[in-house]
């Protein structure tokens, strides 16, 4: 009888999951075991877990589900020499086909066949999780243990941020969801002359104050546009991290961005978003970014190494620790907007 372990599943098309025991994922020559230590909850997985239209089409039930995690190496396939067993480790979740264009000119972060360990593949909501060899990333021990569970969302605020110039620049994060946080100190941390904070929820506009954000701005009570023209002295941002997805959200995006300033856009709207592209983007001058995901591998090598140095804090934004079989208290609040990171434990939490 295979060896069992216990999962976390998505296993039918409804809100909701459910904790089952199911076999241990076999190997393939290629493949690595690795016994998850910590899980992160993204809001992909809340999606999920809600059973949200926007997931419907791309989610098979029954399957793992989860893609943020670090953890230590159970066992290797035959043909792995890079891996060892023993290591501890996290992994980029999205796997490349390596064959498409744009595998073979580097940006295979937009593969053409790309797949996501969590969401077309069973994911790291379980004890153990089976990961390509070469997705595989060694941690040093001078991270703490805890933030190779969210090096997969620091790596989309990695991505954002370095797509272009941003010493000596000032930098509008808009939306401080988990994401947001993490770009403000990924800002500052590279060497930005002012960050401003843009979001409308209390505890977030705490925790972007607390992570380094030099203001915030709420568009509930505050003219956003303006207050960022205020505070560049009248030339707006140099560069402006959308991050929210919100319509209206990203239209205050393109009028606090300068003329000839850059925009990255990671935030997902739920709907088309309206744009007058002669003001914002043609006569601005504007430079336009779509962000997707992390490059691989060039940005994990960049945020291990902020992390090595000691240049980024992520205790702020980790919420709670929790043991996996407390997923519905975890979800609930996530889903209330409560938390920010909330770390799940399959294989209890390490005293």
């Amino acid at each position: 009888m295979p060896r069992t372990m216990k999962a976390l599943m998505k296993t039918r098309p409804a809100p909701g999951a459910s904790m089952e025991r199911r076999p241990q994922p076999g190997l393939g020559p290629n493949d690595v075991l690795v016994a998850v230590q910590a899980a992160s909850i993204c809001g992909t997985d809340l999606h999920i877990y809600s059973w949200d239209p926007v997931m419907r089409k791309r989610i098979h039930p029954p399957m793992v589900f989860g893609h943020e995690f670090c953890g230590v190496v159970e066992k290797v396939g035959s043909e792995v020499e890079a891996v060892k067993p023993g290591q501890f480790v996290s992994a980029e979740m999205h796997v490349a086909c390596g064959h498409c264009l744009q595998c073979r000119i580097g940006q295979q972060h937009i593969c053409q066949n790309l797949r996501i360990i969590g969401i077309d593949l069973d994911g790291c909501f379980a004890q153990f999780v089976r990961i390509p060899a070469s997705n595989v990333l060694p941690i040093d021990p001078a991270i703490p243990p805890d933030y190779a569970a969210v090096l997969d969302p620091l790596g989309n605020a990695v991505h954002t941020v370095l797509a272009g110039e941003v010493a000596g620049q000032t930098v509008a994060v808009v939306g401080c969801g988990p994401i947001g946080l993490m770009a403000i100190e990924v800002a500052e941390a590279c060497g930005a002359t002012a960050v401003f904070g843009i979001e409308i929820k209390p505890e977030r506009i705490a925790l972007a104050r607390r992570v380094g954000a030099d203001a915030v701005f709420n568009p509930k009570d505050t003219d956003v546009v303006a207050a960022v023209r205020e505070a560049t002295r009248g030339t707006g941002a140099d560069v402006v991290l959308e991050m929210s997805g919100h319509p209206q959200a990203i239209r205050d995006a393109f009028g606090m961005l300068r003329g000839g300033g850059r925009i990255s856009l990671l935030g997902l709207p739920a709907e088309p978003v309206k744009l007058d592209l002669v003001p914002d983007v043609i006569f601005k001058g504007a430079t336009v970014q779509g962000i997707y995901g992390r490059r691989m591998y060039d940005t994990w090598y960049r945020m291990l190494s902020l992390l090595k140095a000691g240049r980024i804090n992520l205790e702020p934004i980790i919420s709670a620790r929790l043991p996996l079989d407390q997923f519905a208290r975890a979800f609930e609040l996530q889903k209330r907007g409560e938390a920010s990171k909330i770390l799940l434990y399959p294989n209890g939490i390490p005293k």
